[in-house]
C-alpha cells in the first residue's frame, strides 16, 4: 500500500513544478552534444585550466569523452521526453530519481579516487544526487488527508 501511494499523482502545483525540473535537467544534459563536436585542441587548451593537467591525446580518451558525453545528450532526450507528462512517466521519473542519487554517490566516489580538483567534485555528484532527491520528492508527493 505504501509503495502505490508513493506513485500516486503529485499536486497540480508539485507536478508542474516536477516538470520544470526535469525540463532544466534534460537540457543541461543536452548540452552534453556540443561536447561531441569539439575540436579535440579545444579540449586540450581547456584541460589544463580546469586543473586536471596536460591533456592526454590518444585514441581511448578521444572515444570516451565524445562517447559520454552523448551518452549525457541522450539521456537529456529521454528526460526531457519524460517532462512532457511526468504524472503519466511517473514510475520513469521515480526510477530516474533513485538512480540520480545512486549516480551521484558514484561520482562523488570516482572523483575522490580519481583525484579530481576539489571544486569538482564538491559540485558534480552531489548536484547530480540533489536533483535525484528533489525528483524524488516531488514525484512521492500526495495531497494531505483530512
Amino acid at each position: 500500500m505504501t509503495a502505490v501511494r508513493a506513485l500516486a499523482p503529485p499536486p497540480p502545483r508539485r507536478a508542474r513544478l516536477l516538470k520544470a525540473v526535469l525540463r532544466i535537467s534534460g537540457l543541461g544534459l543536452m548540452l552534453a552534444f556540443v561536447a561531441v563536436l569539439l575540436p579535440v585542441d579545444w579540449m586540450a587548451a581547456v584541460h589544463p585550466r580546469l586543473g586536471l593537467g596536460p591533456f592526454p591525446r590518444s585514441a581511448i580518451v578521444d572515444y570516451l569523452t565524445r562517447s559520454i558525453a552523448a551518452l549525457y545528450g541522450f539521456h537529456g532526450v529521454f528526460v526531457w521526453m519524460v517532462s512532457r507528462d511526468p504524472v503519466r512517466y511517473r514510475a520513469f521519473v521515480w526510477f530516474a530519481a533513485v538512480m540520480n542519487i545512486i549516480f551521484g554517490a558514484m561520482m562523488l566516489a570516482i572523483d575522490l579516487h580519481a583525484g579530481m580538483p576539489a571544486i569538482w567534485t564538491a559540485i558534480e555528484g552531489p548536484s547530480i544526487a540533489a536533483m535525484g532527491l528533489v525528483m524524488a520528492v516531488l514525484v512521492a508527493s500526495r495531497p494531505r488527508e483530512r
